[in-house]
């Protein structure tokens, strides 16, 4: 295909290649197009909060939100307690992922197994995945953490943390199980035709071909759900475990001032943004891999 000298690309060209005017004229518009765009974005965006903060700082009861809701003291106070509690909850988010990739790809890979001979195990598998599914967090976590230790069971640890995260791994992976299952299911079944017609075992295939395209698929749904778990290991704390949300509420049931919530809201919010912003990247790059004809 011969380019005309417009859409000649300069490495073609070597040192000698001198845009046209015409191309020089069509990056100069784009350019500006691009700063009127972003001139605008800014200007209707500051706009819209000095918009949203006069409707709040007009409102009848600001004083007393302000007083209640953001005390600088309080939140001078309550940082650095929230902030030692929030390593608790980094840890849950660390342990309990981990433990909700496994159990889910477990039931995952029970779900899709193929045979008679494996009919209780898809349906033990499915059930699971329908209970904990419909079963509120609250719910199961209040049931786990309250309720185990009432049975008294020999060895059965007591601890807050501990149970509080079983019961998120409990929920979890029932979520991601679905998420994997799914992605196990988009691999067409001529993949599996093909690995096996190659001499692999159904576990080889499962293991080498399908899986691999499976979980590669599924990684922006994957991270959504690890969002969702760092800001529920919060929930914890009504076992009594000291989190960052239980920090904060000490401070509260002390001063009767909320700032200090507002303050573990904004700590679970700057910890959940750098992977939201990964999970968008993520995200992006495979879709234009797809939109190239490249591997999903």
């Amino acid at each position: 295909m011969t380019l005309t000298k417009d859409e000649a690309r300069p490495e073609d060209a070597g040192d000698s290649y001198t845009p046209s005017q015409r191309r020089i004229e069509r990056e100069a518009l784009k350019r500006a197009r691009s700063r009127r765009a972003t001139a605008i974005a800014a200007v209707s965006t500051l706009l819209t909060a000095v918009v949203l903060y006069l409707v709040v700082v007009n409102a009848p009861g600001w004083p007393r939100t302000k007083e209640t809701f953001f005390n600088g003291q309080y939140a001078r106070e309550a940082f650095p307690k929230v902030l030692e509690g929030l390593w608790l909850n980094v840890r849950l988010l660390f342990i309990c992922g981990a433990a909700v990739l496994v159990l889910g790809m477990l039931i995952a890979i029970a779900r899709t197994l193929r045979g008679p001979v494996f009919f209780p195990l898809r349906v033990l598998a499915a059930a699971y995945t329908d209970f904990f599914r419909g079963l509120p967090l609250i719910i199961n976590l209040m049931i786990v953490v309250l309720g185990v230790p009432a049975l008294r069971l020999q060895g059965v640890t007591v601890d807050p943390v501990w149970l509080g995260g079983t019961a998120l791994t409990l929920t979890y992976s029932a979520y991601v199980a679905e998420v994997f299952r799914a992605g196990i299911e988009s691999v067409h079944p001529s993949q599996r035709a093909a690995a096996r017609s190659l001499g692999l075992s159904n576990r080889q295939a499962l293991r080498y071909v399908v899986l691999p395209q499976a979980v590669r698929r599924q990684v922006p749904p994957l991270l959504n759900d690890l969002v969702s778990l760092q800001k529920d290991t919060g929930l914890v704390s009504i076992g009594g475990a000291i989190d960052a949300v239980r920090a904060a509420d000490i401070i509260v049931g002390r001063s009767l001032n909320y700032t200090p919530y507002i303050v573990a809201g904004l700590v679970f919010v700057a910890l959940t943004i750098p992977m939201t912003r990964l999970t968008d990247w993520v995200t992006a790059r495979m879709d234009r891999r797809r939109a190239q004809g490249g591997v999903a």
